[in-house]
Formats: C-alpha cells, structure tokens, sequence
C-alpha cells in the first residue's frame, strides 16, 4: 500500500497581524507540534519567536526547547526555518555561516533530521499587496548559501528540505546536490500559491509539469506539495495518488485562516484516506528516504 506522509508547518514568518491563529510561544509550539503528531503527522516544521517582540528569531536554544518538547513526548521529524532573507526580520545581507548558524548548532547537538535549504531566490509580491502598490521582497538564496547548507547536510548527515517556489529550483538544487557525494537525499516540496505572485496555482496542469521534471532529474527522489497563502486541498488526492506527500498548516494557509493546524491536518488526512492510501509515520518516512538512492 502506497505510504504518504503529512507534514505540518506551524506557523511561518508571517506574524500574527496576518494569521492570528499560529502558535508562537515556546508552550504552543510544543503544544500543537505533539497535537498534530498525534493525529497523524510524520513531520513537524516550525519558526521560532522572540518572546518580547514577537517578531521571528534563529535562536539555538529557543529551538531546542521546542524540539525537544515535542520529541520528548511523540517520536517526530521536527525541523528549524532559516533568516528569510530580505524580510523585516532579515533585511540585510546575512554570510552563509551566520544565516546557517543555529542549523549548524542544532545539527552539532544531534536535534535535527531535515533542514531547509532553498535552491534559489523569487519575489514574494502578494497580490493583495500588488493592488495596493506596496512592494514585495526579494526572498534571497545566493548559490554560496545553497553550497554551505548542502556542506553542512553532506557532514552532519541531515535531508535538505528544498522548497521549490519556481521548477528552476528543482534544477539547480538537483545539480548541487550531485555536487556531494553521499549527501542524504534531499525532499523536493512544490510551492503552490494563490495569493503570491510566484510560481504555479494550486492546479493539476502545474502538478504534472512538476512531475514531468522530476522525472527528468531525479525519478527516485520524494516530493510533496505544499505552498504560501494557498489551500492545498483539493490537490491532495492527485498527489497521493502520484506517490507525493503532503504538507499543510498555518504557514502556508491562506492569510486570516480560521482553522487551527490541528483542523489543516485532520482535513489533509481526510483528504489522504480517500485514496485509500496509508499515513507514514517517522520510521516510514526514515526509511523512505535511506533507501531512495542519490
């Protein structure tokens, strides 16, 4: 039986002015990674947040709190973001080491499975704010930042999660990591959106031309859908049935979303059951990836 695993972004570097329902203390945070464990979730990723400013932070130990709350308590994939450079909260230019800095801690203390490398840069212009004549930003990926990540998976021996807002990241991320040998094989997450001017709509068109590439590049290699500003669900069935996996929550929901990331998870479930399709858990997915070859 076929095996999809769900992930569960917790909340994103959006702030609560744009989705008011996302867990930002350390006690949610832990409180709704093991809840979404529990209902079925095989991957947990997450932002931390200043507690005084409420603003996203990269601190080492606020990050071990919360994934060692959330492990202490349900076997899960729980994995960090990186400075999203070129917002508010990363509006300078950040060295490789630095903006890598608490991945490198966590990978150093053992805490850490997968980490977010992006293979590439992309305009993040919402539509609402492109109405408005407010400009958006430049999401920054310089290919040395790409290399020093993809370094510090090749020694440290954690998964690039490689979110492909544009399919020009999926060719360059591919032909990096080529680049290191004996790199554990990385997940290709296709970035949908329907408020952001970046990339695809969440349609079936756009799912296959992504297909179609990969098979190209990598045929072995694990994708899932997920994206920003987007419901991904009325894609989950087609993608489970193509040997995809899914990612949802409150990263990337609609902005203002009413639902928690317990209800985005329990209604991706729902949406996965109906392929008939059986839910990973950790070791499943643990073991998907040992054996895709690189």
């Amino acid at each position: 039986m076929n095996k999809v695993c769900l992930e569960v972004a917790l909340n994103g570097p959006w702030s609560r002015n744009l989705q008011p329902g996302m867990p930002i203390s350390t006690e949610d945070l832990i409180a709704e990674g093991i809840a979404c464990a529990r209902l079925g979730a095989a991957v947990i990723h997450l932002h931390v947040y200043d507690p005084v400013t409420e603003r996203q932070s990269d601190d080492f130990e606020l990050y071990r709190a919360v994934i060692e709350g959330i492990r202490g308590k349900e076997d899960v994939i729980v994995y960090p973001t990186l400075p999203l450079s070129g917002s508010v909260d990363a509006p300078e230019p950040m060295t490789p080491e630095k903006r890598f800095e608490a991945v490198r801690k966590l990978a150093e203390a053992g805490l850490i499975e997968w980490s977010v490398i992006d293979p590439g840069s992309t305009t993040f212009a919402s539509y609402a704010d492109i109405a408005a004549d407010k400009p958006g930003f430049l999401y920054s990926n310089p290919e040395a930042d790409v290399r020093y990540g993809l370094s510090l998976a090749s020694t440290h021996g954690f998964h690039p999660s490689y979110a492909i807002y544009e399919p020009g990241f999926a060719r360059l991320g591919a032909a990096l990591a080529s680049r290191y040998p004996g790199i554990p094989k990385p997940i290709y997450r296709f970035m949908f959106s329907d408020g952001f001017a970046f990339g695809y709509p969440p349609r079936g068109y756009a799912l296959e031309s992504y297909i179609q590439l990969m098979e190209e590049l990598d045929a072995e290699a694990p994708w899932m859908i997920g994206g920003l500003q987007v419901n991904i669900l009325p894609l989950i069935p087609e993608a489970a049935r193509r040997g995809g996996h899914i990612r949802v929550g409150l990263e990337d929901a609609p902005f203002g979303s009413e639902w928690r990331n317990m209800e985005w998870a329990e209604a991706a479930l729902e949406k996965i059951a109906e392929t008939g399709a059986e839910v990973a858990d950790a070791n499943d997915v643990r073991a998907l990836l040992s054996s895709a070859p690189n």
